[in-house]
């Protein structure tokens, strides 16, 4: 058995924070009881973010993944006491809207509620102030009250969890600073600290904002920044008194007041009630992570720095403005006490390729902390985790993101948006542009509008084509879903029904994967028949053990031994290469390469006479594959179609692209030739009934719930995830990736909306759009197989509204691909 499913494994937790103490307690629960907690404080409160934490717990937000965590934690420390003391005070939490911005957020929010399986409701500025007695109503627009959510008390969490652990064999050890990581070909082997060595087979660093110090012992990068938030408490308010007692702490929910970026907690004790006040409002202080003095060493504790008055004043007096009683009253003491934020806000989870037994659980706050230790326990007991991980995958930064320089600018504004309403397209500021296509200059010249991901520039509509959006019928929008849309995307889609379209697909990941095992290695990785000729195209799966779907391939056969493989993210080339036996080269070639596709009826009038190969439908079919030369530039062509259209995807080296660009468009302009972006592209792939990994899909769905089980081929022998298929089809699964169309044609979703099934929530779309070509809005969602059928009426919560929908027979668009097959 591997170390990593060894039941007598030896594991080294470094941080007794309220991730090193729930790991344990998650650890030892699943059998593995050599469990050694390495602390550099002195426990029970160490001194890192647990130690000062506010403890708020509020767990819905746009990530389901992050409400998931948020959820366990609460249902987790709910049941746990230390002293006599519950863990978890279910005080509930209220949001309060003073904008009109902020009021249409918590309705969304609402929403995402409803999605998650999270309790909540709007109220009235009356309802809002029966809750918070304090609150001036005349300020308020209205509230979002989710009673279950409510106080963690971290340091009693941790004390419960070390007693439990203990008493499985786990051993915590505080005053043991770590100096060292031992490591032997390629495996971690032990944590060196100042008072000894202590033999692992696994390492987990759950140390906090010091991630980046212990990272760096084992040369693994930690792309987290930490940063200083401002935290104060008032002297006693009378106005407070008579609701909470020192067994509570506090009585009323936990307030957030996002439009100024501050929140609000009671603290009870023999003197009386204060008022607790966070604020992300100030200016961010990044902190050096190898400059924090140890315990002993710091005045308060390390993670406690000195209070700055000026930084806070402008809080204050939003403060008194909201709750007026205040204003009797004055900050008693305060300090910014230091947390850690990432480039995307999302913590860091999972096990270093390069340094095998060593993971990262970092960047996790209190609200998440019990639900990613379980998660961690499971990938690290049962090889993996139940829940989908791919938004907090160690792997999902590309390296261009991964520069000091850019971890420092992204984490600091990862703080100022702590609070914000955030768009689900709203791209980040800076640093842009930072990747960019060969095609980029051409883009600007038509007047691309740039959305970003993954560090790319992404033409999501051009402003060239705005004269053929002149006099086309659209429904209008409301501002939410006008929000980076143009009517310019209805024209480019139409354009590329009618003609041919030119779109942008080098931010696609491509791996060349060689060597004469490259068949073999491939065929037991994913779940289709890649045994074909060369020059086949193949769709397929990688599936986690569970069946699970880790994301989806088009796999090339380029020669016996040369395959290019599409593939979704760093997770993917990641997998590879952890399966990857000797003699298999795995090699990332997105960087060097680009891809444009030539998609519409008239894409093979624009491409044949550019080429001397046959490109007709006998001599290139559906899923094949040509390497050759169209003008001066060699590419490999292969028949894939993303958008429903007759077309190619032409890839060839970045050198060459402007080439290839300007070859094509000169071409194209007897044909009508336009370019057209993703949001053209994104209308098209739904009417078409295409999945999109990461939205539609993860490992949480198997490929029969998920509506690809026709890429399965049991029959072609062993492949990972195999096994758990068995028995598994489209009649028998009990949930279904679903299409529904909005009966309404002026109505629009983005998604995530729950969607509702005899009054009830049932389910949450994954991916809408508008299908200019059917004339009305899209939406995929899971939802029971027993409601997934075609004329079954739902439907969806829109910012409050019920939006009416009906399951519908997929794909809308060309059903018996009459027009991909031309």
């Amino acid at each position: 058995m591997s170390p990593a499913l060894a039941t007598d494994a030896r594991v080294v937790v470094i941080g007794a924070g309220i991730v090193g103490c729930s790991l344990a307690d998650e650890l030892t629960a699943r059998g593995w009881s050599d469990v050694t907690v390495l602390e550099q404080g002195p426990l029970p409160a160490p001194g890192g973010s647990t130690s000062h934490a506010p403890g708020l717990v509020f767990r819905t937000g746009p990530s389901r993944t992050m409400t998931e965590f948020a959820k366990y934690t609460v249902q987790k420390f709910g049941a746990l006491e230390a002293d006599g003391l519950p863990c978890f005070d279910p005080l509930g939490g209220l949001e309060i809207a003073t904008t009109e911005a902020r009021w249409a957020d918590l309705h969304r929010k609402a929403g995402l509620a409803a999605s998650w399986g999270v309790h909540g409701e709007l109220l009235t500025p009356q309802q809002c102030k029966q809750l918070w007695s304090l609150l001036d109503e005349d300020t308020i627009l209205g509230g979002f009250h989710t009673p279950d959510d409510g106080l963690a008390r971290a340091l009693l969490a941790c004390r419960a969890q070390m007693t439990r652990a203990e008493g499985r064999g786990a051993r915590f050890l505080e005053r043991h600073t770590v100096t060292g990581i031992e490591r032997a070909d390629g495996q971690v082997t032990g944590v060196v600290t100042d008072r000894g060595t202590f033999p692992a087979d696994h390492v987990v660093s759950a140390a906090g904002f010091w991630g980046p110090v212990i990272g760096a012992m084992a040369g693994v990068d930690v792309p987290l920044l930490p940063l200083a938030h401002q935290y104060a408490t008032t002297e006693p308010l009378p106005e407070l008194d008579g609701r909470d007692d020192v067994r509570t702490e506090a009585g009323r929910p936990i307030l957030r007041f996002q439009d100024r970026d501050l929140y609000y907690r009671e603290h009870t004790d023999s003197a009386g009630t204060r008022l607790g006040i966070g604020s992300y409002a100030h200016r961010p202080m990044p902190v050096d992570p190898f400059a924090v003095p140890a315990f002993d060493e710091a005045p308060v504790m390390p993670s406690s720095l000195p209070f700055t008055e000026e930084d806070f004043a402008p809080s204050w007096q939003d403060s008194v403005g909201l709750l007026p009683a205040l204003g009797a009253s004055r900050v008693a003491e305060g300090f910014n006490g230091v947390f850690s934020f990432t480039p995307d806000g999302m913590p860091v989870l999972g096990e270093s390729r390069d340094l095998r037994g060593f993971w990262l659980a970092e960047a996790v706050w209190v609200t998440h902390s019990a639900g990613v230790a379980k998660a961690l326990a499971e990938w690290m007991t049962d090889g993996r985790p139940s829940l989908d991980l791919h938004e907090c995958d160690l792997y999902r930064f590309e390296d261009a993101q991964r520069s000091p320089a850019y971890i420092e600018d992204r984490g600091a504004q990862s703080f100022v948006e702590v609070y914000d309403v955030i768009h689900p397209l709203q791209p980040i500021e800076a640093p842009r542009p930072l990747r960019v296509s060969p095609f980029y200059a051409r883009q600007q010249e038509l007047g691309a509008h740039f959305l970003e991901a993954g560090g790319w520039e992404r033409p999501h509509w051009y402003e060239a084509n705005a004269p053929l959006a002149e006099g086309l019928a659209l429904p209008e929008r409301d501002p939410w879903s006008a929000r980076y849309w143009s009517p310019i995307a209805a024209a480019e889609a139409a354009a590329t029904r009618e003609k041919v379209a030119l779109y942008d697909m080098t931010p696609l990941r491509r791996l060349e994967v060689t060597g004469p095992g490259a068949l073999g290695f491939l065929q037991r990785m994913t779940t289709n028949q890649l045994d074909k000729k060369p020059g086949a195209v193949t769709y397929t799966l990688l599936l986690n053990e569970a069946g699970g779907v880790r994301s989806d391939l088009t796999v090339a056969r380029l020669a016996p031994d040369r395959f290019q493989v599409g593939a979704n993210s760093g997770a993917d080339l990641d997998l590879l290469l952890r399966h990857a036996p000797a003699g298999v080269q795995i090699r990332d070639i997105t960087s060097g390469t680009c891809c444009i596709g030539v998609w519409g009826p008239l894409a093979r009038d624009l491409v044949q006479p550019l080429t001397r190969d046959d490109f007709s439908h006998q001599g290139f079919g559906f899923f094949k594959a040509k390497q050759t030369y169209l003008g001066h530039v060699p590419v490999t062509a292969m028949r894939l179609s993303y958008v429903g259209e007759l077309g190619w995807e032409l890839y060839t080296t970045a050198d060459l692209g402007l080439r290839l660009w300007d070859t094509l468009w000169e071409a194209g302009r007897e044909y009508g030739v336009i370019a057209a972006g993703r949001s053209a592209f994104n209308s098209l792939r739904l009417e078409k009934g295409y999945r999109s990994w990461g939205h539609d899909m993860t490992t949480e769905h198997n490929p029969y719930e998920a509506g690809v089980g026709f890429a399965v081929r049991p029959a072609k022998g062993e492949f990972l995830g195999r096994a758990a298929l068995e028995g598994i089809s489209e009649q028998n699964v009990r949930r279904k990736l679903t299409c529904l169309t909005l009966d309404d044609p002026a109505a629009v979703v983005l998604g995530k909306e729950p969607v509702f099934v005899d009054g009830a929530p049932a389910g949450y779309v994954t991916s809408a759009s508008y299908g200019y070509t059917i004339g009305r809005c899209i939406a995929y969602a899971w939802l029971p197989a027993s409601a997934a059928v075609p004329g079954t009426a739902v439907h969806l919560e829109y910012f409050g509204e019920k939006v009416p929908a009906t399951v519908a027979e997929e794909p809308l668009f060309d059903p018996k691909m009459t027009r991909i097959r031309r």
